[in-house]
This record gives C-alpha cells, structure tokens and sequence, in this order.
C-alpha cells in the first residue's frame, strides 16, 4: 500500500480495511477487531481474579438470570397472546438476566465461555481457564438454588390463582423430559446467541447500548426454546418446588447435556471464530486497541463482568 503525501509534506498511510481506525469523538461503537481486542483483554483480567470475588459475582450472577426466569415465568402465564408472541415477550422478560449481568457487575458461566479467546492466544493456561469455569459454574449453581427457595418461600408462585406456579411445573416438566441430544444442541445455540449478546456489548460505549445489544439475542434464544444451563439452575428446581416431579438424575442429565452444549456453542460457535478472524497470530487488526503484548504483562478490563 503507497502512502499518500500530507499537506505538511509528511507521508499518510491509509488505513487497513477492516482495521477499526480509531474514533476520535470517543461516541461511535467499538468495531469488531477492536472488540476482540477488549475481550481477549477481559478473559485475562477475569482469570486474575482471588477465587472469593469470583465465586461471589457467580452467586451474583445465577440470581440475576434467575430474577429473569422469574419475570419469564411470570410473562407466559396465561397471555393470551398466541404462541409466537407470548414467546417473544417472555424472552424480552427474560432479558432482565444478563442486563443486570453485565452492567452491574456478575460472573456468567455461558458468558465465560468467550475467555477462550485469551486461552488460544496463550495468554491464560488451560488451568486458569478451567479454575475460572469451575469457580463460576458453583457460584452460579448456589445463586440460582438459593433465588429459586426464596422465590419458594415467598408465596408468589400462589399468584394468578396458582397459575404461575402451574406454569413453573410444566417448564421443569418439559425439561426434564429432553433427550440428551436435542438438551445438547439446544445448549448450543442458546450459548451461541448469549455469547454474541456479550460480544456485542464489547461494541457499546455506554449503558443504553449494552442494553440494546442484549435485548434481541436474549429473545431470541428464549423464544426459540433453547437451553441455558444457569436459567435451568433456577426453572427446574423452582419447578420441583412448586410441585414438578423430584427429579434430581434428570436434573443432573439436563445440566450436564446443557452445560456441554453451551461450551461447544459459546466456546467454539463464537469465541474461537472470533479469534482466527481477528486475534490469531499473523493477524493485525486493530491498531488502536492493539493488544500491545508485553511478556509478563496483562491488561485488565475495568467494564464490568459477564
């Protein structure tokens, strides 16, 4: 590429397509090569965590998405709406999870799974990874379980005359009886579809367009009847609770057949086609947010968590 001459006399180099130049008004939304930058940047941060904080913002996190399947619960009893649209609705509730994941602050096992991207450029160990997933997954698991009995506790699935409880019993019911194939497929798309919610958070530069990023994704999968491991950590012993039958091998075969599909999704259906497009070695994209790698060195990302 020839560099065009300045009108000072210096030499301009255009830039690179794809390159994500940088903005110099700080308003315009982060471009993908950019984003990837800040995601790989975050893996590390989240990896560096003392294993307390990251077990607290899971219990954090498992609550906030149970908080949405509550409002999900609540939305598809009795709508009215017809299939499609009471669906679409209860996934808008449902969007309520990850909104309070990601701005205030929780650590998301279905999230977690775009830390692979630090993980294939070597920047974290396979320990790291693995410590991190493990440490999120039971916090997650004592978050959704513990929300679940208060829920229990507090009377409200008696609302609507019982129907909201009626409605709590047959979406544990329906899981429960998932084959492990369709559990785990379902597992992969919803993780796909959580994950690009994530990824496109990495684009926003403020609340309002984090919240717009989730919003249509989260929808989506919810509408669609997908599977999510840490939601499931809530609807079915919410279920069980309300009167579902006490399942706890079928409710093991749903996380266990879930929790895979979600890796498979958000691991390998985004985060690692995100890193050979952007991060794999030989590939410079962003110059701007470059990740200006240092030996020893790890660069922290202070926006929140997911």
């Amino acid at each position: 590429m020839t560099a065009m001459p300045a009108p000072g006399g210096d030499q301009i180099t255009p830039p690179r397509i794809g390159a994500g130049a940088a903005d110099p008004t700080g308003i315009d939304a982060y471009a993908p090569a950019q984003m990837a930058a800040r995601v790989e940047r975050a893996g590390i941060s989240k990896t560096e965590l003392p294993a307390l904080s990251v077990f607290a913002l899971a219990m954090l996190a498992g609550a906030f998405i149970a908080f949405g399947a509550m409002l999900y619960t609540l939305v598809i009893t009795d709508s009215g709406l017809g299939f499609g649209p009471s669906r679409l609705l209860s996934g808008l509730a449902f969007s309520l999870g990850l909104i309070l994941v990601i701005v205030g602050g929780a650590e998301l096992f279905t999230g977690n799974a775009l830390i692979v991207m630090a993980w294939a450029s070597r920047r974290i160990s396979s320990a790291a990874l693995l410590r991190n997933w493990a440490l999120v997954y039971g916090g997650n698991f004592a978050g959704a379980l513990g929300a679940a009995l208060l829920v229990y506790l507090s009377g409200t699935l008696s609302l609507d005359g019982g129907a909201v409880g009626h409605s709590a019993r047959t979406i544990a019911a329906a899981k429960l009886a998932l084959p492990a194939g369709q559990a785990f497929f379902r597992g992969v798309l919803c993780n796909a579809l959580v994950c690009l919610a994530v990824w496109l958070c990495y684009s926003a530069r403020d609340v309002a367009g984090k919240i717009l990023a989730i919003v249509w994704p989260i929808s989506a999968f919810v509408a669609l009847g997908f599977e999510h491991s840490v939601a499931n950590m809530y609807l079915i012993p919410i279920g069980m609770l309300a009167g579902a039958a006490f399942d706890l091998g079928g409710f093991a075969r749903n996380l266990l057949w879930v929790s895979l599909g979600n890796i498979a999704g958000g691991a390998g259906g985004v985060a690692l086609v995100y890193w050979t497009i952007y991060l794999r070695p030989g590939v410079h994209a962003a110059p701007d947010l470059a990740r200006r790698r240092r030996p020893g060195r790890s660069h922290a990302d202070p926006r929140g968590r997911a």
